[in-house]
């Protein structure tokens, strides 16, 4: 069997299409997590209110939060995918095109982040994700404290909870703000 060479540029490729389809993966999986997020809710309000529980609110804020936190390290390593393909491995596949100069491998990873509306759609993209992930959570916690029927042990628990959403917020903001 002869030996098969393979160019730089194959591998590139190669690794081109790994990194899209990591990415594609990651993409539906973080999608499904606002889906997941809000079954979560809707299950939690409506056993709250049936046993008319107001401590049972105090299941949503963890939920949430690891959901949420979930949701935004895959958003993360999405960001982090494109920027690798635009500003690495595209620039060497470009290099290898056409040594010269002048040739832009993977356009479209570019061309798109320069739509005008880009920074509207990331602004109210963050809206979502600070309704569903700690706005909700929060407001859970608010009926709890106004239900007033919590022991010393839950309210603790319940305070410790709108802290982790608060510091979920502040990454939500964080990560918005770097896109």
């Amino acid at each position: 069997m002869p030996e098969q060479d393979v160019t730089v540029g194959q591998l590139l490729l190669a690794e081109y299409q790994s990194v899209k389809d990591e990415q594609k993966t990651r993409i539906g999986f973080r999608d499904n997590l606002l889906y997941v997020t809000l079954a979560v809710v809707a299950a939690v309000i409506a056993a709250a209110a049936q046993a008319k529980q107001a401590s049972m609110l105090l299941a949503l804020p963890p939920v949430c939060v690891v959901l949420g936190w979930t949701y935004l390290v895959n958003d993360e390593k999405i960001s982090a995918m494109g920027t690798y393909v635009r500003e690495a491995l595209g620039p060497r596949l470009a290099a290898l095109a056409q040594p010269g100069g002048g040739f832009e491998a993977f356009g479209w990873e570019t061309a798109h982040r320069g739509d005008e509306r880009r920074r509207s759609r990331k602004a109210v993209q963050m809206v979502v994700d600070l309704t569903a992930f700690c706005a909700v959570p929060l407001a859970a916690l608010v009926v709890f404290w106004v239900d007033g029927g919590g022991g010393g042990l839950l309210v603790a628990l319940s305070v410790l909870e709108a802290i982790a959403v608060a510091g979920l917020a502040s990454q939500v903001v964080w990560y918005a703000k770097g896109a």
